[in-house]
């Protein structure tokens, strides 16, 4: 009997790490991610592995979001040497992601044993190295959506576009179990159906065994117009006040939206003389991803958005600044009002966000805006939750900066997008929810069963469900 155990994103909503066994005992791992909040240090620290990764035989990844893959360097440095199945943009997304994320970690590691050597204590090994991340990549078997492929022991598995990200997908896996084809399906992050990037989330119909992501298992998404209307808003109040907008992104899906909205809120006079600064190399680095790419990607925005990158992004929003550089980064701190500064991280666990917090967040003309889930333990979360003063760099700043959130900007289904997706499935399949805090599940599963008789299960860390 083929098992599924939880090993994170289990009544939490980050670090998604699921372990497949088939009846050929075959020990597949559906994605591979970290937790998130706090240092990299202390994090990667206390992510162990419950198993050795040397006995897995292969992993398959649902999309490149850390949560999801920030875990794989360590993975291989740990003796891990399968394969890593993705789609193509996705393995395109990983190298920026996983190099990026390999930098943050040597700083934040450098810092921490400067200190240790300071206090004459032991210093602290790396969890992976650069050559780790290199590995990663190399190991990356790249794969098309709507097309069955085989792993080694004959377990068949096809890619389906989850509309979270680029190259996201819904994992469909097929098992055989004593001559009978039972199927599991992992729904990885489901898409918001109706964005602006991304194509509608495919639907399926047919499962033994759904795994389902439940991030906004407890509330709807605020309409996109009532969300662009309260953007403008935002924007507006804050130019009045003669202040400045910081707005933490994630560096994959959420920077490119925001671009294409302000652009069209600059074209119809409503974005004033504010400058933009698209803070973050990664940021910059994915968008050429995104446009390489383009022909996965939905409408026709998409298109004319990508037409104009290729030119210049200048060229579609013309106050906007790319910034590569630290020293470009730091000269926007000489800007006394009128800038929007889009920099990563996107739940401020690093990133360039943060010294830009250091120097705006504690005056109250200014304006930070939350445009994802904010997940318990971050920064974000904290400020969201109306905390009133941070700890930065070693140093306390009072939190005076308005906080603004607009939920409209997901990339996640919302509740009724979920029920909408789990609910086409035929046969009352057995629905195990992941991806999502307690609350959210709970809500979500009392949905199902009142108005749709559906069972669900919550699994715990360490939990083994049969398929």
């Amino acid at each position: 009997m083929a098992t599924v155990t939880f090993f994170g994103a289990a009544r939490e909503v980050t670090g998604s790490c699921h372990l497949l066994e088939t009846e050929s005992s075959a020990r597949i791992l559906l994605d591979c991610g970290m937790h998130q909040g706090g240092d990299a240090v202390s994090r990667l620290r206390k992510d162990n592995f419950p198993f050795k990764p040397s006995k897995i035989d292969a992993v398959v990844l649902s999309h490149a979001h850390l949560d999801h893959s920030g875990l794989l360097p360590k993975l291989v440095h740990q003796g891990f040497n399968g394969p890593v199945y993705c789609t193509a943009a996705t393995a395109g997304l990983l190298e920026i992601m996983l190099n990026d994320s390999a930098g943050l970690y040597e700083k934040d590691l450098e810092r921490e044993n400067l200190r240790r050597r300071r206090e004459d204590r032991r210093l602290v090994k790396p969890e992976y190295v650069r050559a780790d991340v290199n590995r990663v990549i190399e190991l990356c078997v790249k794969q098309s959506y709507r097309k069955p492929f085989f792993l080694e022991d004959g377990t068949e598995v096809c890619f389906h576009d989850a509309g979270h990200i680029l190259g996201s997908a819904i994992v469909e896996v097929h098992l055989k179990d004593n001559e009978r084809r039972r199927t599991l399906v992992f729904s990885g992050d489901l898409g918001k159906p109706g964005s602006i990037l991304m194509n509608d989330p495919a639907n399926l119909h047919k499962a033994d065994l759904v795994m389902m992501e439940s991030t906004y298992g407890d509330r709807n998404h605020r309409p996109q117009d009532n969300t662009i209307e309260q953007l403008t808003q935002i924007l507006s109040n804050t130019w009045k006040q003669g202040g400045n907008i910081l707005i933490p992104s994630f560096a994959v899906g959420r920077a490119q939206e925001l671009i294409m909205h302000l652009g069209y809120l600059h074209h119809e006079g409503k974005l004033d003389d504010w400058q933009v600064f698209l803070d973050s190399p990664m940021a910059i680095e994915v968008t050429r991803v995104y446009d390489r790419w383009r022909h996965l990607l939905d409408g026709d925005d998409v298109r004319q958005l990508n037409s104009t990158l290729r030119a210049s992004l200048e060229a579609f929003l013309p106050t906007l600044k790319l910034c590569v550089t630290p020293e470009e980064s730091m000269a926007i701190n000489q800007i006394k009002h009128g800038c929007i500064v889009i920099a990563g991280s996107g739940m401020c666990t690093g990133g360039r966000i943060r010294q830009h917090f250091k120097h705006r967040i504690w005056n109250p003309d200014n304006t930070i805006i939350f445009v994802g889930f904010q997940a318990r333990g971050t920064l974000g979360r904290l400020l969201v939750d109306g905390v009133k003063r941070i700890r930065l760099f070693g140093s306390q700043f009072a939190v005076k900066a308005r906080i603004e959130t607009l939920g409209g900007f997901s990339a996640h289904a919302g509740q009724s997008d979920l029920v909408n997706w789990i609910t086409r499935f035929r046969g009352n399949p057995k629905i195990a929810l992941v991806h999502g805090e307690f609350k959210a599940m709970e809500t979500l599963a009392a949905k199902l069963k009142t108005e749709h008789g559906l069972e669900c299960l919550m699994p715990e860390t360490g939990e083994k469900i049969e398929i």
